[in-house]
C-alpha cells in the first residue's frame, strides 16, 4: 500500500547520496594526503579534510534515516505522515546549514570560526565527530525534535507496529544520546568519559536499533515472510544490541583515566557485540531463504543481504579483533582501529540506508522494481564497492599490524612518522581501493537514471 505522503523520503535520498560522494571525495583526498603531506595544503589541509569526511558521513547517513523514516513509518502506521509540509521544511533547514557548515569549515580558519559562532558562550568545537559550531548543533536539535514530533504523531494516529516502535526508540535515542555534545567539561577524562555516550552509544547502541527496523521493513517486503516471524528477530537481535552494546561503551574507557573495572566489562561485554550482529546475518539469510514470493527488486534483496554481512564482520569480526583490553594495549589509536570503523560504518549504516533506496525509490517513482539492465548496474555498483571497502579494510588491518611492531612491541621502538614512513605503501595502496569505491558509487548512482520497465501493481 503506497502513501502520498511517502514521496517526501525522495529529496532526502537525492541530497544523501549528493553527500555520500562528497564523503568519498574528501577522504580520497585525506588519502593522498598521508602520502602527499602538502597535497592541496594550504587550501584544503589535512584536519579540515578529516572534518568534512567524517561530518558529511555522518549528515548523510542522519538524512538516509530521516527519508527512511518518512517513507517506513506512513507504511506501517497505515496512515499519512503528519505534516509533509513540515518534513519538507527541515530537508532544507538541514541541507542548507549542512552546507554553510561545510563551507565554514573550508573557508575559515577553525579558531576563527569557534570565535565567530559563539564557542566562548558555550564552548562545544574542537571535539572528534563533534567538531560542528554551535549554530549548527542548535540547528541539529531543532530538527531533529521537530522531525520526531512529525513521526511520533503519524505513530501515535495509526497502527502500531514492533517495527515503527524500535525505530522510534531509537531515533528518539539518537536526539537525547547528541545532548552530549553540548557537555564538555574542564577534566579531559570526564570529557573523554561523556563524549563516548554521543559516539558509541549511537554507533552501537541506538543507530542498530534504527538498522533493525528498517531492514526488518524490507525483509517483510521482499520476501512475504509473516510478519511475526521478522519480528521476533527483530527482538532478539534488538534485546542483544542493548545488552552488549550499552555495557561495552567501557571498551573505550580502558586508557583514558577512568578505573580498571572497566578493562573487564569493556571486554567481556564488547567481546559479546559480535553475537547481534551474527544473528542480523542469520536473521537476512533465513528470511530470504523463507521467501514467499520472488520479488522483482533483485538489487534490494541483494542490499540486504550484504548488510548482514559485512556488518557481521566489519562492526563485529573486526570490532573483536582489537577490542580486549589485554590486545587493546597494544592497537588503540592505530591503524586497526581505522580499518574497523570502515568495514563497520560501510557494512552496518551506510548498506542499511542503500537498501531502503535501492526498494523505496523504484516505488516512489511508479514502479514495482527498476529494470533487469539498471538492476544489474545498480549490482555492479554494489560488488565494486563492496570488494574495495574489503581491500580498504584488509590494506588498513596491514598498515595498523606493521605499526603495532615498529611502534609499540619491537625492542627499538621507532617513533610514530617514521613508523608511518615504514606503512606508506598500504596507504597507496588503500587510495587505489577508494578509487574504485569511487568508481562504483557512481556506477550505483549511474543506475537511477536508466529507463525502468515494470510498473508498480496496485
Amino acid at each position: 500500500m503506497q502513501f502520498k505522503s511517502q514521496a517526501v523520503s525522495k529529496p532526502y535520498f537525492i541530497a544523501a547520496l549528493g553527500l555520500f560522494v562528497a564523503q568519498i571525495l574528501f577522504g580520497l583526498i585525506m588519502g593522498l594526503q598521508y602520502v602527499m603531506g602538502d597535497f592541496l595544503f594550504p587550501h584544503i589541509p589535512f584536519n579540515v579534510a578529516r572534518m568534512v569526511h567524517t561530518n558529511a558521513l555522518i549528515v548523510w547517513l542522519l538524512m538516509g534515516f530521516m527519508g527512511a523514516a518518512y517513507y517506513l513509518v506512513p507504511e506501517e502506521s497505515e496512515t499519512e505522515l503528519f505534516s509533509p509540509k513540515l518534513a519538507i521544511a527541515l530537508f532544507w533547514i538541514f541541507l542548507v546549514a549542512a552546507a554553510l557548515t561545510v563551507v565554514g569549515y573550508l573557508l575559515v580558519p577553525y579558531a576563527t570560526l569557534a570565535k565567530m559562532t559563539g564557542n566562548d558562550l558555550i564552548p562545544t568545537m574542537g571535539r572528534e565527530f563533534l567538531e560542528q559550531p554551535l549554530p549548527t548543533k542548535l540547528g541539529i536539535v531543532v530538527v531533529a525534535l521537530a522531525f520526531l514530533f512529525n513521526i511520533t504523531m503519524t505513530v501515535l494516529k495509526g497502527r502500531k507496529t514492533a517495527i515503527n516502535t524500535v525505530l522510534l526508540i531509537g531515533l528518539w535515542g539518537l536526539a537525547i544520546f547528541f545532548l552530549f555534545s553540548f557537555y564538555n567539561p574542564d577534566n579531559v577524562v570526564r570529557d573523554k568519559f561523556y563524549w563516548w555516550w554521543v559516539v558509541h552509544l549511537w554507533v552501537e547502541g541506538v543507530w542498530e536499533l534504527i538498522l533493525g527496523a528498517i531492514l526488518a521493513f524490507v525483509l517483510i517486503k521482499i520476501t512475504g515472510v509473516d510478519r511475526e516471524v521478522i519480528e521476533k528477530w527483530l527482538y532478539v537481535i534488538i534485546t542483544l544490541t542493548l545488552v552488549t552494546g550499552i555495557i561495552g561503551t567501557g571498551h573505550h574507557y580502558y586508557w583514558i583515566g577512568t578505573p580498571e573495572y572497566w578493562q573487564w566489562f569493556g571486554s567481556i561485554f564488547s567481546a559479546l557485540e559480535p553475537i547481534p550482529f551474527f544473528a542480523m546475518t542469520l536473521f537476512a539469510f533465513n528470511m530470504v531463504n523463507r521467501r514467499r514470493r520472488e520479488h522483482p527488486n533483485k538489487a534490494a534483496t541483494l542490499w540486504a543481504l550484504g548488510t548482514g554481512v559485512m556488518s557481521f564482520l566489519g562492526a563485529g569480526v573486526w570490532g573483536f579483533l582489537h577490542t580486549l583490553a589485554p590486545v587493546n594495549f597494544y592497537t588503540h589509536g592505530t591503524q586497526i582501529t581505522a580499518a574497523h570503523g570502515h568495514m563497520a560504518f560501510y557494512g552496518a549504516y551506510v548498506m542499511v540506508v542503500i537498501t531502503m533506496i535501492s526498494y523505496a525509490m523504484p516505488l516512489m517513482r511508479g514502479r514495482a522494481a527498476n529494470s533487469n539492465k539498471a538492476q544489474v548496474a545498480e549490482m555492479w555498483g554494489f560488488w565494486l564497492m563492496t570488494v574495495a571497502i574489503v581491500f580498504i579494510t584488509l590494506f588498513l588491518t596491514a598498515a595498523g599490524i606493521l605499526q603495532v611492531w615498529l611502534q609499540r612491541v619491537s625492542a627499538t621502538p621507532m617513533s610514530f612518522m617514521d613508523a608511518q614512513a615504514q606503512v606508506s605503501m598500504f596507504y597507496w595502496m588503500r587510495e587505489w581501493a577508494g578509487v574504485i569505491f569511487l568508481i562504483g558509487l557512481i556506477v550505483y548512482i549511474s543506475s537511477f537514471f536508466i529507463p525502468g520497465e515494470e510498473k508498480a501493481k496496485a
